[in-house]
């Protein structure tokens, strides 16, 4: 088992966010969270990340605890990667210096040396031509795409992904699932937080339908899309994919 989480609780002040999640990821499986915006989605990819800690419950990656508030978080987020639908490139570099400035950083690893894996990512997905232009000369589909290279070019174990499409118009948003579509082919580890129910559907290994901070059900997306067991995920699914 890849990653686990055991009984999860987050609250923000009096409010609760995480209502004893429990979460099983296997090695190279896509998990698709849906559910209603404030279900706990976000939180719950953040807790993963360690951004946030959590108030009860534990999370385990490969046989060890992690969430232990004592440990150094900074190991375990090189190995759990993260997206976000902002897409946080500073503007001031160019989409090569935005990718290379972390593993410069954090591996001391020289341009020259990261040069050929980082030419090798954006080669892949489509952006070789744009390494040398700044996030305003690039579409947000493209900005997105440079944002996903950035956190595979730390060479993650698990990518986490939150509503990575949620700011993008609609035409946009195909070129991004592609890239997702990919990792998968590759084998890679994912949890994402998604609106996209068809991509969910289609994709995934396994959905989670979140409510009021608990995972409601979860199940294939045979399982979840054509044969929910509970009420409130068939009206949540009847709202976003209308009569069937």
């Amino acid at each position: 088992m890849k990653l686990q989480v055991k009984n999860v609780h987050k609250s923000f002040g009096h409010t609760k966010v995480l209502n004893g999640i429990s979460l099983d990821v296997a090695e190279g499986e896509m998990t698709c969270l849906i559910g209603a915006s404030g279900s706990g989605k976000s939180t719950l990819l953040r807790c993963i990340n360690l951004l946030e800690p959590v108030d009860d419950g534990e999370i385990w990656l490969d046989g060890a605890e992690i969430a232990d508030p004592a440990l150094d978080p900074q190991p375990i987020r090189q190995r759990i990667g993260i997206v976000f639908q902002s897409f946080n490139l500073f503007p001031h570099m160019t989409a090569e210096e935005n990718v290379m400035l972390a593993p410069r950083r954090i591996f001391k690893t020289s341009r020259d040396a990261l040069r050929p894996t980082v030419e090798e990512l954006f080669d892949r997905f489509g952006l070789k031509d744009r390494m040398h232009h700044y996030p305003d000369q690039l579409s947000g589909g493209q900005q997105q795409r440079v944002a996903i290279v950035r956190a595979l070019a730390m060479k993650p174990e698990i990518m986490l992904f939150d509503e990575i499409t949620s700011a993008l118009d609609p035409e946009l948003v195909n070129e991004v699932l592609q890239v997702l579509k990919s990792l998968k082919q590759d084998g890679m580890t994912m949890v994402l937080a998604t609106h996209e129910m068809a991509f969910a559907r289609d994709v995934a290994d396994k959905v989670c339908f979140l409510d009021k901070g608990s995972i409601l059900e979860q199940g294939t997306p045979a399982d979840i899309f054509s044969n929910p067991r509970q009420e409130r995920t068939r009206d949540f699914l009847a709202r976003v994919l209308g009569p069937r």
